[in-house]
């Protein structure tokens, strides 16, 4: 080939690359903001407070495009909380999503650490091991009114069975769980007091478990309050939660009347024993869902509400039970709407505490 032709080549091969370069080619697209999430105690399909957690991620995944992750620390530590969050930002991640109060001393370091990593904390608040709460500009703390939802699922169970002995699961006696227990109580002595209901729950019948992922042990505590004769279980325990609807969707199956009503998220599905038959009569929400997902929104918005602690309750529809119950009857779920709207209005205050209504 001779240099004269050779030199054509060349410059015909110069002009179709800067042609593309001005956008006579297909540009290269930008790269994914990386959306991560670490797991509290228990799995990623743990019918409950994870899995409602990372069903919101994976639908800002397919929303708005996000590349997403999670990773499932070996332990409960704040050190093992720690590795897996710098895993995930070594990764490149600049969002991580930690779910639980066990976070709490891990997020007060991590959001020093790493001041160009966005944190959303789900109930909790970051502190240094002392409960001083520091909620850096970067981070976000997040809660629920669970007693609300809890008093909702109460009224609910009370005006279904209408008479008869419930009882109480949780995991650990931590806040968040308490309130689920306290509500729940209000609203079953406010169905009594005002529909004139009989449905009780003993102190014998309220356990807390000590953990989020005995399943077995919680399919035990279930089989024993079941045979002294409870109705139905509120578990508000995760994994241990998903023991309690083992045992009732086994009973269920042999046609004993027992119940479950799940926690966090609608439950409904892990209660089916058979086709278009479920052991779950209703569920006390969180929705942990649409919160992860807004706050990738705002993200993304560039709205973020760093250094802010949010609540979600009824007064901004943060917490309730399934628009859809199976299991309840129309009327039930009528007047379970009218007491949502009470809350809502302020006519009904809900205690966080254990006792009675505030009014």
């Amino acid at each position: 080939m001779n240099k004269k032709y050779l030199a054509v080549i060349l410059v015909v091969f110069l002009l179709t690359s800067v042609i593309a370069g001005c956008g006579g080619g297909k540009a290269e697209p930008a790269e994914k903001v990386k959306v991560g999430m670490v797991t509290d105690a228990g799995t990623i399909d743990d019918k409950s407070f994870n899995q409602g957690t990372w069903e919101g991620v994976l639908k800002a995944e397919a929303d708005l495009g996000v590349e997403v992750r999670y990773l499932k620390p070996v332990g409960t530590t704040e050190a093992d909380y720690i590795r897996e969050i710098t895993n995930l930002v070594d990764a490149g991640f600049k969002f991580i999503v930690c779910p639980g109060y066990k976070f709490e001393t891990a997020i007060f370091e991590a959001q020093t650490r790493y001041p160009d990593v966005k944190f959303v904390l789900i109930d909790g608040s970051p502190h240094a091991g002392d409960y001083n709460n520091v909620v850096g500009e970067n981070t976000v703390a997040v809660f629920f009114a669970e007693h609300e939802s809890g008093f909702l699922a109460g009224v609910a169970t009370a005006l279904q069975l209408k008479e008869g002995e419930t009882g109480f699961v949780g995991g650990m006696e931590i806040p968040a769980v308490q309130k689920f227990n306290w509500g729940f109580q209000q609203g079953l002595a406010y169905a009594n007091e005002n529909h004139g209901t009989n449905v009780t729950i003993n102190a014998e019948n309220v356990i807390y478990q000590g953990s989020f992922d005995n399943v077995a042990a919680g399919q035990q505590l279930a089989a024993q309050m079941y045979d002294k004769g409870v109705d139905a279980i509120f578990a508000a325990a995760g994994g241990v939660g998903v023991g309690v609807i083992n045992e009732a969707k086994a009973r269920a199956n042999t046609g004993e009347n027992v119940w479950v009503v799940g926690v966090d998220v609608d439950q409904y599905p892990e209660g089916v024993y058979v086709e278009g038959k479920s052991a779950v009569l209703t569920s006390a929400m969180k929705y942990i869902d649409v919160v992860s997902y807004d706050m990738v929104a705002a993200y993304l918005d560039e709205t973020f509400p760093g250094g802010e602690t949010l609540t979600f309750n009824v007064a901004n529809d943060g917490v309730g039970i399934p628009k859809d119950n199976p299991n309840l009857d129309d009327e039930v779920e009528a007047e379970v709407a009218k007491v949502y709207d009470l809350i809502k209005d302020g006519t009904i205050v809900v205690a966080d505490t254990q006792g009675d209504l505030i009014k």
